[in-house]
């Protein structure tokens, strides 16, 4: 097993194949979507008009919360949107919420925030194009004044890129901060009972005390409403580029 520069592991190669590298991304991605796909197979059976479940009863206040999202930042025209936008959604948060079962959390690697992006902005550029057709696209590049051009078409270019590293950068970083702490707690419980005498010393200092409960208050930010505010922020920006490239 290698380690890619993102930090997941290679699991194997499939040689008919190219020599095509399999990670621990890939793998936990796959994992990740086939559990969605299984939630909302289970979540959307036996639906009713009358009578409803309470399972039927969360299942229309989350569709509902979806419609109201992308209505409210898209417009009505975009309503056609809504399953992207949740599925997109669901995957960010369940991706980056994988690392707490101990696996490779998806969002830890920047090809996958990097593909997410590149879809988005593959759409942005078809309505600029159907909009405006291609002399009015490469037009806009040259507002105010067609010396702006190779910054414009930098800033366009860097827009997928932008979106993908804020993404990944800030999932990362949580998980970093999240270990410093748990590390600087385990040096704080040995310096303080430490330096007890002889034997009641070193059994206190073993025991952690201090990594026991305040690093899940941490982790409650930074794993739990972090993958949420990301998930919601690359949905966000997701719709805004989207519904502005038809202006």
């Amino acid at each position: 097993m290698d380690i890619s520069v993102t930090g997941a592991k290679i699991l194997f190669e499939i040689p008919v194949l190219g020599g095509i590298k399999i990670s621990e991304t890939l793998v936990n991605t796959w994992l990740v979507m086939i559990v969605l796909t299984g939630l909302c197979i289970w979540l959307t059976r036996d639906l009713k008009i009358k009578n409803i479940s309470k399972k039927q009863a969360i299942v229309e206040k989350l569709v509902t919360m979806a419609e109201n999202l992308v209505r409210e930042n898209m417009g009505e025209k975009w309503m056609h949107y809504v399953p992207f936008i949740s599925a997109l959604m669901a995957l960010s948060v369940c991706s980056s919420l994988s690392g707490l079962l101990g696996l490779w959390a998806p969002t830890g690697d920047i090809s996958t925030t990097m593909a997410w992006a590149i879809v988005v902005f593959v759409q942005i550029t078809y309505f600029k194009l159907k909009t405006n057709g291609f002399g009015g696209y490469m037009k806009g590049f040259c507002d105010p004044i067609f010396v702006m051009a190779p910054f414009n078409m930098l800033g366009e270019v860097f827009t997928p890129v932008s979106m993908a590293f804020r993404h990944f950068g800030n999932i990362v970083s949580g998980g970093v901060i999240t270990t410093l702490i748990y590390g600087a707690l385990t040096v704080a419980n040995h310096a303080l009972f430490g330096w007890l005498p002889g034997i009641v010393g070193e059994f206190l200092a073993g025991v952690p005390f201090l990594t026991v409960g305040i690093p899940a208050v941490f982790s409650l930010y930074f794993d739990w409403f972090g993958s949420a505010m990301q998930a919601f922020i690359f949905a966000m920006l997701s719709m805004m580029y989207i519904s502005t490239a038809t202006d």
